[in-house]
């Protein structure tokens, strides 16, 4: 299946399973299993739990998915 085949949901990193699995929260309130992507492994991005992310996830198996993108965070801002 093509990287363009996949449908984009965004959602918010939950927990960090073994084997580079991580669980996702997406808006609809669905849990997934996502892993990253080919190129964010490449460039090292790093994804730790709370970030938000983009997920490409496959219409013939919607409870796996690729993180396709990490988005910016406001981790450094305190309240």
């Amino acid at each position: 299946m093509a990287k363009d085949d996949l449908v984009s949901i965004d959602g918010k990193v939950s927990d960090l399973s073994g084997g580079g699995a991580y669980k996702i929260v997406l808006d609809n309130g669905q849990i997934i299993t996502a892993r990253l992507c080919g190129k964010m492994k490449k460039f090292k991005i790093r994804v730790v739990v709370g970030d938000r992310v983009t997920v490409g996830v496959s219409p013939y198996d919607p409870t796996h998915g690729l993180i396709t993108n990490r988005q910016k965070s406001e981790r450094g801002i305190s309240s």
